[in-house]
């Protein structure tokens, strides 16, 4: 007799408990969705290296029986993952080369990136760290000290970005003690987060987090990641009114996915809902070529027809910059 696979999961008391209840079975996946059982071997196979992890919260928003919801398409693993395409790669943005210490990249003038975590509550198949060694780049307190050390010393630096993984993986004991760290050197001026949490669990922005983010002296800017209209509920955007409220300045950052979002109408909604939650749009990145993410890429002409159509639709404010990121330029390159 096969096991009861369970659908239902008691509500979450707090962020903890979702990352706690994170959805890891592609069987129990179809089966709370009503989808056709897809070859469990396949999607084994595509998971391998790059499991299968969605937050309750987001799973709640995927329309059932419809295998090609937007937000089901971002998380769903799929043969042509296992495809190799020439000219795709494991590190397609060559960041082991801008690497001076462990835990830090050092690329773009002015400002540091720090990998705070491998861990992120919801693996996005397009993703570019796909690949990314996180056990080899993971940081303790040694690797901390070394950080800070780094950024310190260099005068030109001003802007910290906390990247990961998901920095917001992390715990607010942590977090409060390394934002603080980082507001005792002098020259820093503004404390950035990459982090799609706010938006995958709501319930993340917590007294515990406002606190810290209201008791550094760093301008804070957090740069989430979303896609479609459709990933910002209510919920969503009761927890970004939360962090507006405390001064910090929101920007989003999508990516371009065929089937997901790779029509203007599309990309216009979401960028009005943005907007009425408080978000600016910022860039618009053409896929980074990174292998098992191929079947995610529009053609460069494509995306030119999309911007085009987009900029008709939006006014000024409301466009993202169209972006791309390449391995040996000191800056995104505006497409």
């Amino acid at each position: 007799m096969q096991p009861q696979i369970p659908t239902q999961l008691p509500p979450p008391q707090n962020w903890k408990t979702d990352l706690k209840n994170l959805l890891t079975n592609p069987a129990a996946l179809c089966q709370i969705l009503d989808l056709a059982p897809a070859d469990a071997a396949t999607i084994q196979a595509a998971c391998h290296g790059f499991p299968l992890r969605i937050p309750r919260p987001y799973l709640a928003r995927i329309q059932p029986n419809n295998p090609t919801d937007p937000l089901l398409l971002q998380v769903l693993p799929q043969a042509a993952e296992l495809t190799v395409t020439p000219g795709y790669s494991a590190d397609p943005l060559q960041e082991a080369n801008f690497s001076p210490v462990k835990g830090l990249l050092h690329k773009y003038h002015g400002r540091v990136l720090v990998v705070l975590t491998g861990s992120c509550a919801i693996h996005c198949r397009y993703c570019f760290r796909r690949h990314f060694p996180y056990d080899e780049a993971q940081i303790g307190p040694a690797e901390w000290q070394g950080i800070l050390q780094y950024i310190e010393a260099d005068e030109s630096i001003d802007e910290v970005i906390l990247s990961g993984g998901d920095p917001l993986n992390v715990t607010d004991k942590v977090l409060a003690r390394q934002v603080a760290e980082l507001g005792a050197i002098a020259h820093l001026k503004t404390l950035r987060i990459h982090t799609r949490q706010p938006v995958m669990i709501p319930a993340r922005v917590d007294e515990a987090m406002l606190a810290w983010v209201q008791a550094t002296r760093l301008g804070v800017v957090v740069v989430l990641h979303s896609n479609h209209a459709h990933e910002l509920d209510d919920e969503v955007q009761q927890a970004l009114g939360r962090l507006r409220d405390v001064g910090v300045m929101l920007l989003n950052q999508s990516v371009l996915l065929r089937g997901v979002n790779d029509d203007a109408g599309t990309l216009a909604a979401l960028s009005r809902r943005l907007f009425e939650c408080g978000v600016l749009p910022y860039y618009l990145h053409l896929l980074d070529a990174v292998q098992g993410a191929a079947h995610f890429a529009l053609p460069r002409e494509r995306a030119m027809a999309i911007k085009a159509e987009l900029a008709a639709l939006l006014p000024g404010y409301l466009l993202p910059r169209f972006a791309v990121e390449e391995p040996h330029v000191g800056h995104r390159t505006v497409v």
